[in-house]
């Protein structure tokens, strides 16, 4: 499989770039690539190249083909909302999602998340998920990062209005709203808790706000499995799984 690079900044058929530091070093001194060597570069915004590397005087330059049509989006409009997990799951989540064709990631700290980031914590967390996400892209051909929302309390995210016309869903044990009911062409938010679910208080403000109960059948699914399972199975009955 030719290696792909997210490359932020302009690209054009026949342009020449320098590739930025990140992407240099990991071309270079993970991947081994030299002079001569095929690779794939994106913008992020669609827009994928064909490209020859040309390594001189210690700088790693790009020599772009043509533009690529390679459109790999997921068909459905699709929100992740995921309460802060413990340890590195998070970082599965994340790159799972991203693979899944998830469009918005939201990470929410809730009652029960064992972890608990602000500040500057929180702000080098977001980078090193949108990292996370990068790396995703490349490796599974997207060339459209998904949004990464910043890190915010349930409270204030349950506050803010998402479209009526978006399938707002609650991952809980004993729901009755099934995936089967979800009509083509809908956006669809997915909510799901931390460790140890959400608290009743914070259920009952994510029905308030419009979300609805959904089943995922009779097992209960861990943190990091369900919201993945759910994008999973709505790729199969709506998407491009099918």
């Amino acid at each position: 499989m030719t290696p792909r690079f997210f490359c932020p900044v302009p690209l054009a058929p026949g342009a020449v770039i320098e590739l930025p530091e990140p992407v240099t070093h990991h071309a270079v001194h993970v991947l081994r690539l030299r002079s001569g060597d095929e690779v794939v570069l994106f913008d992020g915004a669609g827009r994928e190249y064909p490209a020859r590397l040309e390594a001189t005087g210690g700088k790693v330059r790009a020599v772009l083909g043509p533009w690529r049509d390679a459109e790999r989006e997921s068909p459905l409009d699709l929100t992740l909302v995921q309460a802060l997990p413990a340890g590195e799951k998070m970082d599965w989540v994340v790159q799972k999602a991203v693979e899944l064709g998830v469009r918005r990631l939201a990470p929410v700290i809730s009652a029960r998340s064992r972890v608990r980031l602000a500040g500057s914590r929180a702000r080098r967390r977001e980078e090193h998920w949108r990292q996370v996400m990068i790396a995703a892209c490349e490796q599974c051909g997207r060339n459209r990062l998904p949004q990464l929302a910043p890190l915010a309390d349930l409270t204030d995210f349950l506050a803010v209005a998402a479209p009526a016309t978006t399938a707002k869903l609650l991952l809980a044990p004993g729901g009755n709203q099934s995936l089967r009911d979800i009509a083509p062409g809908t956006a669809v938010m997915l909510l799901v808790g931390p460790e140890g679910g959400f608290t009743e208080g914070e259920e009952a403000a994510a029905l308030a706000a419009g979300f609805r109960r959904l089943s995922l059948g009779p097992r209960v699914l861990r943190t990091e499995t369900a919201g993945l399972a759910a994008l999973a199975a709505l790729a199969a009955l709506l998407g491009d799984f099918r």
